[in-house]
């Protein structure tokens, strides 16, 4: 398929669909199941070694089903390329191995054609590993032509948009997907193995909570009441807490009314968990463990390359608390000043951060953080002791209630992770949800609603806790290479494209 010519393009549509009809009238009707004793990578991977003498004397049969992704006919014989979901092969077929018949109707076929093909490996004068085709059966027609291989792959319009056109053409953007569910089965497999039990909590949510953002609503008609999409899993996991559920995990969809960009996108997997009777502490050296295991399953190495840099997950990351962190990088601060507020506004004013009129000097200071110091955070670092103003699920810290027990983890600038010591204090969780009303009052669409519900069941005793947040598709991003994040979702959101 391709945009630049939709004229020649509706020609060839037409004569694959008059290929199809005649198809009809002969008897076909999309075969269904059929036998499929091997696939292309086991092929090449066990046989591909093999001598042309070695190959002759296997006296082995294999069938395999594939999409059609190039053809030449000469004469009597041809060549074909098929690719399945594994890789792809070379084919030849001949009229004396297939007969008048079967050659004749390979001749009509497109490339784009799904095919079953039975048959013997042999090595073709310039020694490549070879189906010989014994036996063709046409199991779905491809009416539409493929797209040429240059522009299918550098139109990101239609690989985003049309990601099944993307998968057929790259291998590369393949492989991102095959590894993305890697990462996820690797995540699993490491929590699994901290006895960490999987739960699913609801989607839909009477009251959104759980992070600091703008949700999604939606309308029950039964229940006649709004709900909103889950902008986190966190209040229902934390509840599994006070339950008994002492190590949950749930690999979640959440969604935030949010914009899209290189970095975000609306919709989004996240790894959320809860570990009683651990900190934060517990969950930053866990992180470490679990980066690196994913890198060895991947790689078999604790460095990953990442847009032409090296990340070292080896070793202890590096760990400064955000006013540190902020002092670091603006060196000209005054450190006695770094909680007063007017000097933070003033400050910040001077770096073009425009400040609302009600925001604490917690509030400034991380607006400091997140234009000075984010970006600079390269290498695997974890940015701790965030302001209680910006942490109104995070407990206080014992010798400072100016700040929570709370972490961030970066990398290449980029925030990847979010852990806490889980405030369990239902009178104070009480009374940040009412400075979260007062801040929604206020015109701040992303402040929390205060969710009754939950204070009652904190009411009941939640132990102590570590919670975790980690984001599924940043994460990918760096373990497939990939700046953007439409690159790692298989069907990332655009707007409508209008006729």
């Amino acid at each position: 398929m391709s945009d630049k010519n939709p004229k020649s393009d509706n020609r060839l549509v037409e004569e694959r669909r008059e290929k199809l009809n005649s198809l009809r009238e002969g008897g076909f009707n999309y075969p269904s199941t059929i036998e499929i004793t091997s696939s292309a990578s086991e092929m090449i991977d066990e046989y591909d070694a093999l001598s042309k003498e070695d190959l002759e004397g296997l006296d082995k049969e294999f069938s395999i089903a594939g999409r059609m992704m190039a053809k030449r006919v000469m004469g009597k014989s041809s060549f074909s390329r098929i690719k399945d979901g594994t890789g792809s092969i070379q084919i030849f077929l001949s009229n004396a191995d297939l007969g008048d018949d079967s050659y004749q109707s390979f001749k009509t076929m497109d490339v784009g054609d799904i095919v079953w093909i039975k048959g013997s490996l042999f090595r073709t004068k310039t020694d490549e590993l070879t189906l010989n085709a014994r036996e063709l059966v046409l199991l779905s027609k491809s009416l539409r032509p493929l797209p040429e291989k240059y522009h299918g792959l550098t139109d990101t319009e239609i690989r985003y948009r049309r990601r099944y056109l993307d998968l057929m053409m790259s291998e590369e953007s393949a492989e991102v997907f095959k590894i993305r569910s890697k990462v996820v089965t690797q995540i699993r497999s490491f929590l699994n193995d901290l006895d960490m039990m999987e739960v699913e909590t609801p989607m839909m949510h009477p009251i959104p909570g759980g992070a600091v953002a703008r949700p999604f609503v939606t309308h029950h008609n039964t229940l006649d009441q709004d709900f909103y999409l889950r902008i986190a899993p966190e209040l229902y996991l934390k509840r599994l807490t006070v339950g008994g559920f002492d190590r949950v995990y749930e690999i979640n969809r959440s969604f935030r009314n949010e914009g899209v960009s290189t970095q975000h996108n609306p919709e989004f997997t996240m790894l959320e968990l809860y570990v009683a009777h651990e900190t934060p502490d517990f969950l930053m050296n866990m992180i470490e463990d679990m980066m690196r295991s994913i890198s060895q399953v991947l790689f078999g190495s604790d460095q990953i390359e990442y847009q032409g840099e090296t990340i070292d997950f080896s070793g202890k990351f590096e760990r400064l608390t955000m006013e540190d962190s902020v002092l670091k990088y603006n060196p000209e601060m005054e450190q006695e000043k770094i909680r007063d507020a007017g000097y933070l506004k003033s400050y910040a004013s001077g770096i073009d951060i425009k400040v609302e009129d009600n925001a604490g000097a917690g509030k400034i200071l991380f607006e400091i953080f997140e234009k000075t110091v984010e970006h600079q955070l390269q290498q695997p670092t974890y940015i701790t002791s965030y302001p209680k103003e910006i942490s109104p699920l995070s407990r206080a810290n014992d010798e400072d209630p100016w700040i929570v027990d709370r972490f961030e983890f970066f990398m290449m600038g980029r925030e990847l992770a979010n852990g806490f010591q889980e405030l369990n204090d239902p009178d104070d969780q009480a009374q940040r949800f009412e400075d979260q009303v007062i801040a929604r009052d206020g015109g701040d669409d992303e402040a929390m609603f205060y969710d009754q519900d939950y204070i009652e069941a904190l009411e009941y005793g939640m132990p102590p806790t570590a919670g975790l947040g980690v984001g599924i598709d940043r994460l990918v991003m760096f373990f497939s290479n990939q700046a953007s994040i439409r690159d790692v979702l298989l069907f990332p959101h655009m707007r409508t494209k209008q006729d």
